[in-house]
């Protein structure tokens, strides 16, 4: 009998020795305490700044396209066009070897893990400063970069360097492009789910590696991602511990993440390969601001109905329904559901993917130039980070003084595959921080944002310029 009662789980022990109302009793505490203990909580956030003589000015860019020397002028003026079109100011920055000349020599190891470090460096010693915790305080570390997987990997490395336990449960994602911090921050909160109701401290770390992919082709496609990509990168910190959330900034209410990789137009759209001449680089078609909006209504149809009010899902459903109508009367076309993202959220965090796809997002769901207007100002300020652009977007918010307790806010992340990961913040401490933006968050939005590489580069879009109007 004693062996028996050795193999119960601790609830059955509970269930068959204590008296019925004692173990209704537990159960119901142990509920509780698990449903206490995977709440995940935002402590704090730090985005990476790079060192200014990492800064790509105009003159650099032109410097860096002009020393390909596989570019006639026509591919050379289409480069430099897409440059003045991309939404990016001056003070964005790049790895040191493209700066110092060397990036078709980048395939080796060093340049990426010198890039890594300046990051990990650069985010994870002053985020742990702000929170006032250790790195061995940390349970759960998961670590975010799509092109660079060395061996060991990278989370091995942030383990090593800062001499976290040796029980941390260290986690390494590679491949999932922009929408990474997401995926991430999921992984860090099912972590958190699987230890409940032990309180857990999660570390996570976004960021990209340029310095192995900078694309020296002459391919069109696959031109676009120097023209946007630049470095950057994010450390987080979660916690599920309920004495958190005094001190926490935010509460993750929900998490959805969505893939559009069955059709072939969405898989395809973003995707890394070699071109004719055996380079490789990252392949952008056109297909993207599609592919985008398919992913982010897929992902919208398991979001809406946790987050919009009663009364907006019943303005949605009878408007589908008078269209249903209509459309069978009518023989009309695809039914269009015009959606008020803002009945349920008061605040929008896009990814800074490029131009196209903010102003693609603004125009389908009626946005107004204010609630892009953080993506924008991140993609001019910062470029394109890859997976760590949203906390650049939610830094600014928190920089400009717009984030109130209880406020909603939606990150909505996008990226290869096609992927579209989303998931709603409330608002629960003060954010007042200017972070990364402290130095410049006064001078946004700048009144007008003309672009300093096509006052630069003006000839460019000149139909008449040949090869002695350049400036070169």
């Amino acid at each position: 009998m004693h062996a028996n009662t050795m193999e119960l789980t601790p609830l059955l022990a509970v269930v068959l020795l204590l008296p019925p109302a004692l173990a209704v009793a537990h159960m119901a505490w142990t509920a509780a305490s698990r449903r206490r203990h995977t709440r995940c909580y935002l402590l704090d956030y730090v985005c990476y700044k790079p060192e200014d003589d990492r800064t790509l000015t105009a003159e650099l860019a032109g410097e860096i396209v002009q020393r390909n020397e596989r570019l006639g002028m026509a591919e050379f003026r289409f480069l430099l066009r897409l440059i003045s079109r991309a939404g990016l100011g001056d003070r964005t920055y790049v790895p040191r070897n493209l700066l110092d000349g060397r990036e078709e020599l980048a395939a080796g190891q060093l340049h990426a893990v010198d890039e890594m470090d300046a990051c990990f460096d650069g985010a994870v010693p002053e985020l742990l400063a702000r929170t006032g915790l250790r790195a061995r305080d940390v349970d759960v570390l998961v670590v975010n970069v799509s092109g660079f997987f060395p061996e060991p990997c990278l989370a091995s490395r942030v383990v090593r360097r800062y001499g976290m336990r040796e029980d941390v449960a260290a986690y390494n994602l590679s491949g999932m492009g922009c929408s990474a911090t997401l995926v991430a921050v999921d992984v860090a909160r099912n972590a958190m789910r699987a230890r409940s109701p032990r309180p857990v401290m999660a570390l996570v770390v976004s960021t990209e590696s340029l310095a192995p992919h900078w694309y020296a082709g002459k391919d069109r496609t696959m031109m676009l991602g120097q023209c946007l990509f630049r470095c950057g990168g994010a450390a987080v910190l979660l916690s599920s511990d309920p004495a958190h959330r005094g001190r926490a900034k935010m509460e993750l209410r929900r998490l959805v993440r969505s893939t559009t990789a069955a059709s072939d137009d969405a898989y395809s759209c973003i995707m890394q390969r070699e071109d004719d001449d055996g380079l490789r680089g990252v392949s952008i078609s056109k297909a993207l601001p599609k592919a985008a909006l398919r992913a982010f209504a897929a992902n919208l149809q398991r979001l809406l109905p946790r987050v919009l009010p009663a009364m907006e899902i019943a303005r949605l459903a009878a408007d589908l329904a008078w269209q249903n109508l209509l459309q069978r009367r009518r023989h009309r076309g695809q039914t269009k559901l015009k959606i008020n993202l803002k009945a349920g959220v008061d605040h929008i965090c896009l990814h800074a993917g490029g131009v196209a796809v903010i102003d693609a997002v603004k125009k389908s769901f009626g946005l107004e130039e204010r609630d892009v207007e953080p993506s924008r100002m991140t993609l001019h300020r910062w470029g394109n980070t890859s997976a760590s652009s949203v906390w650049y977007v939610l830094s600014y918010m928190e920089a400009k003084g717009r984030l109130r307790r209880g406020d909603k806010v939606l990150m909505v992340t996008f990226g290869s595959g096609f992927k579209c990961n989303s998931c709603v913040w409330e608002v629960t401490g003060d954010m007042a921080d200017k972070g990364a933006w402290a130095d410049c968050i006064d001078a946004y939005p700048p009144e007008s944002k003309p672009s300093p590489f096509l006052e630069k580069f003006a000839w460019v879009n000149d139909e008449v310029a040949d090869e002695s109007s350049s400036p070169f």
